[in-house]
């Protein structure tokens, strides 16, 4: 059973459009008082999305960018160096823009199975593909966490860090549709076991300290996170089906505090906050539980990164989340 943590009413998911760091964090923590986040800018470039910026925290591997994506090479290079600079620069803006605040502050890095799914090797095929890489893959991120956490605590001394890993590919790891380099057949599904005792072992590098896994793709695995010691589990809402219900019931049940993406994540046109969270309301009836226990139990988001949205509307809806949250707090029922 997962420990219980108390988070913000709302946050976001981690990237947002330009390429300003300073203006990206300004508007982060002007737009959340108690749960800022860490911006990633992937519109500047290679090393600024979401594999890259993971691979260059990786300890002693290194990845570069090839024509068909990253792949594993032998020692830093241009990429790297672009990844990790622009990481700093984005560490910079956050801590001059939290001087002083106490509370939780959120940062994200790909979990290790859709990093697996993602980097490539020597040979061009997945890292997915070799047991022993993924091992090693894991290993190297867990440690890269655990040095970018401590930069964050010493840059923010006042935060509790939370950490968000990025798993995307997660459901196709488990059910065998990771697409192979020529596209015409998948890796085989790794078994449930071993995905869970790996993620098991990155959330570890927090200690006592929360972890959010994220996920914007179908068919979540909720219980699969929340026996890996998952906090929280962040999704995009629109994609929930009835037979997701139990696994979401038994989540809140056990303690794990639902992420969920209730405003869009590219430009469109916004409802009324009191509308934004009628499904989540409507969830909780269908699932029985308190009307009391629902600001308790949900943080509310975008339904995924807004690196696609226009920065007018990536304000927008960032302020969205935060008066539906409000909402839902003033009425739950």
């Amino acid at each position: 059973m997962n420990a219980h943590f108390s988070f913000g009413p709302a946050t976001g998911i981690g990237s947002l459009p330009g390429g300003d760091a300073r203006e990206a964090a300004k508007t982060v923590t002007g737009s959340f008082d108690d749960f800022p986040f860490l911006a990633e800018l992937p519109s500047r470039g290679p090393g600024a999305d979401m594999i890259g910026r993971t691979a260059g925290l990786l300890v002693e591997l290194y990845a570069r960018v090839e024509p068909s994506g990253w792949r594993i090479g032998d020692r830093p290079g241009r990429d790297t160096h672009r990844a990790r600079s622009w990481l700093r620069e984005d560490l910079d803006a956050l801590e001059e823009f939290t001087q002083g605040y106490e509370g939780q502050v959120k940062v994200q890095a790909v979990g290790p199975w859709t990093l697996a799914a993602a980097l490539e090797t020597k040979n061009g095929e997945a890292v997915l593909r070799d047991p022993g890489a993924c091992r090693d893959l894991a290993g190297s991120l867990t440690e890269g966490l655990r040095e970018h956490l401590a930069e964050v605590r010493r840059r923010v001394p006042g935060a509790q860090v939370v950490l968000q890993l990025d798993e995307p590919s997660l459901t196709a790891v488990l059910r065998g549709r990771v697409r192979t380099a020529s596209g015409y057949r998948t890796y085989r599904a790794v078994d449930r076991q071993l995905v869970e005792s790996t993620l098991r072992d990155v959330v570890g590098v927090q200690g006592e300290d929360p972890v959010v896994v994220h996920s914007c793709a179908p068919e979540v695995p909720f219980a699969l996170l929340r026996r890996a010691g998952a906090a929280a589990v962040s999704f995009d809402f629109s994609l929930l089906t009835e037979r997701d219900d139990d696994a979401l019931g038994e989540a809140v049940e056990a303690g794990t505090r639902l992420f969920a993406g209730v405003v869009p994540g590219t430009d469109a046109a916004l409802s009324d906050p009191a509308g934004s969270v009628m499904g989540v309301r409507m969830l909780w009836r269908r699932l029985g539980l308190q009307p009391g226990l629902l600001t308790e139990a949900v943080t509310l988001t975008p339904t995924c990164g807004l690196a696609g949205a226009s920065p007018a509307y990536a304000r927008q809806a960032l302020a969205h989340c935060v008066r539906a949250a409000r909402s839902l707090a003033d009425n739950p029922e």
